[in-house]
């Protein structure tokens, strides 16, 4: 329900502030306060999931984006609201979802008898209610306006809290005893210990930067230029199809290297740049937006399966943290340099040279021995795991 919401945001955003004469840096501005705000406290997320458990964390979190963005529908429902307020209930919201995201990676364990297939449906809902956001979004907008736009989303996060509140679980214990500092260093050298771990995620944050950063913003640019910006919803939704086959697959397919599987899928995305990058009819175009939303899918159910199934319960909430983190900060940046360095050398040329890096991301990641020969772990019941009480309780830190 949340990630329903969430799709709302932009469209409610550009609806009021353009409707208020603010013009379309507020909207990016408002967007951006979110972002920061997320990126800058998730590493914080990891830790207090662990100090409260994730469960609770999740529902404050949910609690949090439900005052913040009711506050929004009434600002906006009242007339033009001024920007500093947007701004700041924007940065609100971007706090609550760093305190919601570092305990969606341990609770799908506790949760999901099997981890892959969890993952695999989590991708598939995400997907369809990501498309099924910007839509029903246009439709309220028509109806009652940006005001009413942000009550539903302040609703979503209602259900969502309910939702996790009423959920029936192992109870999961907090650590307790260490500073928040000592937390995150601890988180810290969690990470450095594993290279398989370290090494994904220094090879995606090029990744971010060249390839999906850019994509994006770039993609928006060309289609609409090309064709029409109904066109380009369009191909989002075809995107969007191709995120549910994707997860789809995974609900299927159990490979005994997952990270070698998915980077196989991955390559795949050099099809999404290079049909943006040249003239190429509708049905390519098409194609071309499909295939990359089936890739990143598959790759994305494959990594967050590694990565719950690998890493020790105890510490999954920061390493996830520190992955998130690492992966939207270089996402900003590729969107944000995204526009002047292709003023500077052409689109045309950015995306080609995103289809050629990820082309030698896809062969780092093979060259990777740890990455590349990682094999599966099987679980074949409900992972209920406890937090531990003490430091000392916790097992030794898996090395592969």
């Amino acid at each position: 329900m949340a990630r329903f919401g969430d799709g709302m945001v932009p469209v409610a955003l550009a609806a009021g502030l353009l409707d208020a004469g603010h013009g379309a840096s507020s909207v990016s501005f408002a967007l951006g306060a979110w972002m920061v705000c997320f990126a800058g406290f998730v590493l914080f997320g990891g830790v207090l999931a662990d100090r409260f458990t994730p469960r609770r964390m999740m529902v404050l979190a949910d609690v949090t984006r439900l005052f913040g963005t009711a506050a929004l529908a009434v600002l906006f429902a009242g007339g033009a609201p001024p920007l500093w307020l947007v701004y700041a209930l924007s940065a609100v919201n971007g706090l609550g979802a760093a305190l919601f995201q570092p305990g969606v990676a341990s609770m799908l364990p506790v949760l999901s008898p099997d981890v892959q297939r969890g993952n695999a449906v989590l991708r598939v809902t995400e997907s369809l209610a990501t498309m099924a956001g910007p839509a029903a979004a246009g439709a309220l907008a028509g109806f009652g306006g940006p005001g009413t736009i942000f009550a539903v989303n302040a609703a979503t996060f209602g259900i969502s809290g309910v939702c996790l509140f009423l959920v029936r679980m192992e109870t999961m214990k907090p650590v307790r005893g260490d500073s928040m500092l000592t937390e995150l260093m601890g988180g810290w050298r969690e990470f450095r210990a594993r290279s398989w771990l370290w090494g994904v995620i220094a090879v995606w944050s090029v990744y971010g930067v060249t390839v999906l950063g850019p994509m994006v913003p770039l993609e928006a640019v060309v289609v609409t230029e090309r064709y029409s910006s109904t066109m380009f919803g369009l191909m989002m939704t075809v995107h969007g199809a191709g995120n549910v086959v994707g997860g789809l697959l995974a609900l299927r397919v159990r490979p005994a290297r997952p990270l070698f599987a998915g980077t196989i899928a991955l390559l795949a995305v050099a099809a999404n740049l290079l049909v943006l990058a040249y003239d190429v009819p509708l049905g390519l175009l098409a194609s071309g937006f499909f295939v990359g939303g089936v890739a990143l899918a598959f790759w994305l159910v494959m990594w967050s399966t590694t990565v719950q199934t690998m890493i020790p319960p105890e510490a999954l909430n920061r390493l996830h943290a520190y992955d998130v983190a690492g992966s939207l900060i270089m996402l900003a940046v590729g969107r944000a340099l995204a526009g002047p360095v292709a003023e500077a050398v052409g689109i045309r040329e950015v995306l080609v040279g995103g289809a050629v890096v990820n082309v030698l991301v896809c062969a780092a990641l093979f060259a990777a021995r740890p990455i590349r020969e990682l094999t599966r772990v099987e679980r074949t019941g409900p992972v209920l795991e406890k937090h531990v009480e003490t430091k000392a309780e916790s097992p030794a830190p898996d090395r592969t």
